[in-house]
């Protein structure tokens, strides 16, 4: 805690959510906010689009062209129906928070660079109502993250003789 302090932190909780779940966290959502309330600078934040004047597919297609220099955005039918559906529920002022690939300003990995030009996909979208947003997934995005091709699952086991769980380190 200390040394977080010294190095310039604005303010340092320990976190046991990985444990006790959300609870486990709330000290730090606390310090988050208040940082956030403290802090002058950020009293003139703002995204690059209007949440209330936008529609979703608006807010979606201005990121795309705007940000990852598409030339459209190709919305699938369940992109679409979920659309329908958050708009309908009132969740369609929400920001929107792209889940795509790191690799590319496209929705294509191979894409290096800044390619310019592409139809960027939505394949469907999701909402985080708790967090307050909406996360389009670009192309067929998996949305666990920090799993490798092989997941670790795999090697896991329980030894039925000594019943201990094999595996783990």
């Amino acid at each position: 805690r200390q040394a977080a302090l010294a190095a310039g932190a604005s303010a340092v909780e320990i976190c046991t959510h990985h444990a006790e779940g959300g609870l486990g966290a709330t000290e730090l959502g606390k310090a988050v906010t208040r940082v956030c309330e403290e802090n002058a600078s950020a009293s003139e934040f703002k995204l690059g689009y209007s949440t209330e004047d936008m529609s979703i597919e608006e807010k979606v297609e201005h990121i795309a062209k705007e940000y990852y220099r598409a030339g459209g955005v190709e919305f699938s039918e369940q992109a679409k129906e979920k659309i329908a559906l958050f708009t309908e529920q009132g969740f369609g002022h929400l920001p929107v928070c792209m889940a795509k690939t790191q690799y590319s300003f496209s929705h294509d990995a191979n894409m290096k660079g800044a390619p310019a030009g592409f139809t960027l996909p939505i394949g469907d979208l999701r909402l985080s109502a708790g967090a307050g947003f909406l996360v389009p997934l670009v192309g067929a995005f998996p949305t666990i993250p920090g799993l490798p091709t092989r997941p670790a699952y795999y090697e896991i086991s329980v030894d039925t003789e000594t019943e201990q769980i094999m595996g783990l380190s």
